[in-house]
């Protein structure tokens, strides 16, 4: 993973010396909140509903133990002994003091973490394809370009002040692990003729308010071109992107009040001017940041095959567990772990500082000192030999980390909600709890398959509801909270919105509506091998309306 240089310590010490000042003005009322609200979001300090929130950048989900340790300390002395992995590849902190945020971004600065631009209208964290630089279908390592573009937009002068936030995202697999599709700028890795690295360039996607799929622009962007291209996208944007209303300022707006071929016009007549300046990329700049993305030296490890086939027909737990939370890995003697922040009943995307600590400490010892954090809020260790799989499970399972539920019904994205968070009008971690407890039986799971269910407390869409195969939108109406359900979402290579199924139901009544959603698809699919998006696509939505409302007419909430 990238290491510091002279530079980077200097200018983020800098950075929290700055803000150390912000804030002790702050809290003498020499600086209005007014004033404060740009800085400290800038430095990812947020007025929640009930307190301050810290959110900590991952770069592109890559971090290691020694980083680990430092999120364990920081929720154990500063905040309620825990911290919650977001969408974004980040982890917020819930019930940090405004007095304390100097303390603990340079705590985490002594550890190359930082919390800048995970607010605010700039270029907000870049993330990437959490498998990366170990899944099988993989053409190329894309975090080496998700760094090159961290360094880029840092405090960019020019980009620092957008017309709204803005998200980038980078995967160099076949299939997308990282929805670029739903991002304001997606690029895909991939390979010419000749064997050369370039992007397929995706812009204007989003969710939100006005849920959009990305166009792509650019089938094959060379390498060295990226920063060029990437810039005159954003000066396009800069210079006409809605500033009057907030509701329309997204990128994704203007590509659709301007239309694809002529944004696709200004952006290649702004790259014109900038393809040989000082942004193209040297090749060796591309190589010398690679090399810190190096795959580890991974021994062979054949013996773990025949001890592997020996656990699984002892334990059927430990074989559920494998079968569902390892994917196979570009070596063939390892895997790629899947830790599940979602137990069953559970907060998902919440870990305890113990758990931190115990996930820093098993990283450290089957893990090769590798941790991602997945936009779909658990951990991943990519690089597990098969032969160690048995005594990490077990050490999980000490510590209630051994739950096989990755990409089942009860593996559940959700916002904090309006638990949280001062926009929400609805509550989504007791909606996702409540789920999650009736579908929680091994057998019940497995009998289902792949289901997304994804849970946003609010329009802004933070729990990704609108690529759930299963969404629900909280919303409020007339004082109480309702929740519309959308079904068809994928955030993948195939990426659709979710279609609105009908009024909105009643929080009492949301588990009994996903069960009788689930219910028809088990009836109506062909084969248990079709999964519930493919039937979905199938069918379409009348089975389902049908089930849910009868004949009474379904309105949308």
């Amino acid at each position: 993973m990238y290491r510091y240089d002279e530079f980077d310590h200097a200018f983020v010490s800098g950075r929290v010396e700055q803000f150390r000042d912000q804030v002790e003005r702050r809290l003498s009322g020499e600086l209005a909140e007014d004033a404060f609200k740009p800085l400290r979001l800038m430095n990812g300090v947020y007025l929640q509903l009930h307190a301050y929130m810290l959110r900590v950048a991952i770069p592109y989900g890559t971090l290691n133990s020694k980083q680990m340790r430092m999120l364990a300390h920081i929720g154990r002395k500063y905040d309620r002994g825990y911290g919650h992995f977001t969408t974004r590849q980040n982890i917020q902190y819930n019930w940090p003091k405004l007095s304390d945020t100097p303390d603990i971004l340079a705590e985490l600065a002594s550890v190359e973490m930082h919390a800048l631009q995970t607010s605010g209208n700039c270029i907000r964290n870049v993330t990437a394809d959490h498998f990366a630089g170990a899944a099988a279908d993989e053409v190329a390592d894309p975090r080496p370009y998700a760094e090159i573009l961290r360094q880029w937009s840092s405090v960019h002068p020019e980009f620092s002040f957008l017309p709204r936030k803005f998200k980038i995202a980078v995967t160099g697999a076949e299939r997308d692990r990282a929805a670029i599709q739903v991002h304001d700028i997606g690029l895909h890795l991939k390979k010419n003729d000749k064997g050369e690295i370039g992007f397929a360039v995706y812009v204007g996607g989003g969710q939100g308010r006005t849920p959009l799929i990305a166009k792509k622009i650019k089938d094959f962007l060379p390498e060295q071109d990226l920063l060029s291209y990437i810039t005159a996208i954003m000066r396009v944007y800069n210079l006409h992107g809605r500033r009057d209303n907030k509701y329309k300022a997204r990128i994704k707006i203007l590509v659709h009040e301007t239309g694809v071929e002529e944004l696709t016009r200004q952006v290649d007549e702004e790259f014109a001017h900038l393809q040989e300046t000082e942004l193209k990329l040297p090749e060796s700049d591309v190589a010398a940041i690679t090399a810190y993305f190096a795959p580890p030296a991974l021994p062979a490890r054949a013996e773990g095959w025949a001890e592997l086939a020996g656990w699984k027909k002892q334990d059927k737990a430990f074989a559920r567990w494998v079968n569902q939370n390892v994917q196979p890995h570009k070596h063939p003697d390892y895997g790629m772990v899947t830790i599940s922040l979602k137990p069953i009943g559970g907060i998902p995307g919440d870990a305890s500082d113990v758990q931190m600590d115990v996930i820093a400490d098993l990283a450290e010892e089957f893990g090769n000192d590798e941790i991602r954090i997945s936009h779909e809020q658990n951990v991943i260790f990519p690089h597990v030999a098969l032969a160690d799989l048995e005594p990490l499970y077990r050490a999980l399972t000490a510590h209630g980390l051994e739950t096989a539920n990755s990409n089942l019904i009860t593996d559940i994205i959700a916002c904090p909600g309006l638990d949280y968070c001062a926009l929400a009008n609805a509550r989504s971690i007791p909606v996702a709890q409540e789920i999650s407890t009736r579908f929680g039986a091994p057998e019940r799971q497995a009998e289902i398959g792949e289901l997304k269910i994804k849970i946003s407390g609010c329009i802004n869409a933070c729990g990704h509801h609108h690529v759930g195969h299963i969404g629900l939108l909280g919303v409020e109406k007339k004082g109480a909270e309702l929740y519309q359900i959308t079904l068809g979402g994928s955030g993948d290579e195939h990426t659709s919105i979710g279609e609105i199924i009908g009024r909105g139901f009643e929080p009492s009544k949301v588990t009994d509506a996903i069960e009788t959603i689930v219910d028809t698809y088990l009836g109506l699919r062909q084969s248990k091998d079709e999964k519930f998006l493919d039937a979905y696509r199938r069918v379409g939505p009348q089975p389902f309306k049908e089930a849910l409302y009868g004949d009474a007419k379904a309105e949308a909430a």
